[in-house]
């Protein structure tokens, strides 16, 4: 059984606030975040092996965005989002 029927999955967007690398300004940007929320119980076909693995399994996020683009008129350039974390658990 895959780990993807574990979990149900959906995007999600959360503010962030970032400095920009190139122009030093600080701006809110909108992350998006793929949010995995553990499932209720595991579809009949199951084995041992895939109930102890779901029983280990929880809940995280994962960042999408890796890069975002400045705010500031001026500037617009393309940075990485370094800053935050790429893996979050709930």
């Amino acid at each position: 059984m895959d780990e993807r029927e574990f979990y149900t999955e959906k995007t999600e967007g959360k503010p962030a606030e970032l400095h920009c690398p190139y122009c030093r300004r600080a701006f809110t940007y909108q992350i998006r975040w793929v949010v995995r929320t553990k499932k209720a119980a595991l579809p009949p076909r199951a084995t041992n092996e895939d109930k102890a693995r779901f029983a280990k399994a929880r809940s995280y996020m994962v960042r999408a965005d890796d890069t975002v683009n400045c705010q500031e008129p001026r500037c617009r350039k393309r940075f990485d989002v370094s800053t935050l974390q790429s893996v979050v658990l709930l």
